[in-house]
């Protein structure tokens, strides 16, 4: 059984309007059936443009935000069905690494008192000292010096204010942490140091993690499995390697063809894919497969039929009606959006290809009788040619007598 397990997560914020917001006029379908597996001691990478709704998904595990439906699952708990109480027990297990490592801690505390707040809301340590010498450890292995206990989250730089906020997630022990965009705020060279960081943490520790964060290539780094997210659904999913080495999904390859190679041969040599329009509004999705409106290979199924995340090789999963037809390029970019059909499976794929060459044999066949046919009719013609003209010919010399 996988450590954490979300099933067809939903989170819906109503739109409220009226004189005193009482009355319910639509919704903001922030997560719209996320369904995931994250293994004990991996690291799972979500990505996606802004808004696609990572970090509320994140938010949703902790129940930070209320979860509309579904399931999450973490070491056969379904923490989405507790009471309040039991699930205050369960955070432990749980915590978060913030975005603004600046906004997530209160100004007013010094670092001492920050890191020991949970550890005596959880029961950790027997008394003020034994936490003590505990965040001491915890700050050590963070990078940062005993000192820091007495002093305030602005006499830090931002690399030390995201550490604090590791240290204030680890005091607790947890099981597994979601960090969100740990590094997008920091200096490039300051991400390497915190991104190497998680990783030295999780070799010693062996925690799980949680990535949310938007710039490829630190996701690349840390990740074992990515996630792709567009508009609240989940659109792919593989094993990191694979999904940079063989994106499937048309989002995912239009990201990726995005990012930068330092090869300038490679680079002019690439496919580039540029898509159109703006991201739709997550109060008001598309139809069908959420992505259709941005998709240079949009067909009219696309529109009205949302396809379902499936398998298409080991571990590789992608949520695409047609990406067999992309991969073997019987569909183009471009290609007329009026008759493609699906790739059948694969267990239709011989009847498919002998259908196909019984085709093309009966239309080659055909081609042939109409040129046979063509060219008896032109040899009839030019007989009924000749025939005219002498008769012609017999007609002047009778009149010239």
């Amino acid at each position: 059984m996988s450590l954490l397990e979300l099933n067809d997560v939903k989170v819906h914020f109503p739109i409220k309007r009226g004189v005193f917001f009482d009355r319910t006029v639509g919704h903001v379908y922030a997560v719209d059936g996320i369904s995931l597996k994250v293994e004990a001691g991996e690291t799972y990478g979500l990505v996606g443009e802004s808004g696609c709704g990572k970090t509320t998904l994140g938010r949703a595990v902790l129940r930070l935000v209320d979860i509309t439906s579904g399931e999450v699952v973490l070491d056969g708990t379904d923490l989405a069905s507790l009471p309040d109480k039991e699930m205050r027990s369960m955070r432990r297990r749980l915590q978060m690494v913030f975005q603004d490592p600046l906004g997530s801690l209160n100004p007013r505390q010094n670092i001492e008192s920050i890191l020991s707040e949970g550890m005596a809301a959880h029961g950790i340590g027997a008394n003020q000292e034994e936490r003590r010498e505990k965040i001491r450890a915890i700050l050590a292995k963070v990078g940062l010096p005993s000192n820091a206990l007495s002093r305030y989250p602005h006499e830090f730089s931002g690399g030390q204010r995201q550490r604090i906020g590791i240290a204030r997630a680890l005091v607790l022990e947890p099981d597994v942490i979601i960090c969100d965009e740990p590094v997008s705020a920091l200096d490039v060279s300051i991400q390497a140091q915190v991104v190497n960081l998680l990783d030295e943490l999780q070799e010693e520790l062996g925690l799980t993690y949680v990535v949310i964060a938007h710039d490829l290539a630190v996701v690349r780094h840390i990740s074992d499995v990515i996630g792709v997210m567009y508009l609240g659904s989940l659109v792919e999913e593989a094993p990191s390697d694979s999904l940079y080495a063989e994106p499937k999904h048309p989002y995912t390859k239009a990201l990726m063809s995005a990012v930068p190679i330092p090869d300038p041969v490679v680079e002019e040599a690439r496919e580039r894919i540029l898509l159109t329009g703006d991201l739709p509004s997550p109060a008001n999705p598309p139809s069908g497969c959420r992505f259709h409106t941005r998709c240079p290979w949009a067909q009219p199924k696309c529109k009205e039929e949302r396809p379902q995340l499936r398998e298409v090789g080991d571990g590789h999963r992608v949520a695409c009606h047609f990406v067999e037809d992309i991969e073997s390029g019987v569909l183009q970019i471009g290609t007329d959006r009026a008759a493609v059909v699906p790739a059948a499976r694969t267990e239709d794929a011989g009847i498919e290809a002998a259908a196909a060459k019984a085709a093309e044999a009966a239309e080659a066949a055909e081609d042939k009788a109409v040129e046979e046919k063509s060219a008896s009719v032109e040899a009839t013609d030019s007989e009924a040619a000749e025939t005219d003209s002498t008769e012609s010919a017999k007609d002047s010399t009778a009149q010239g007598a």
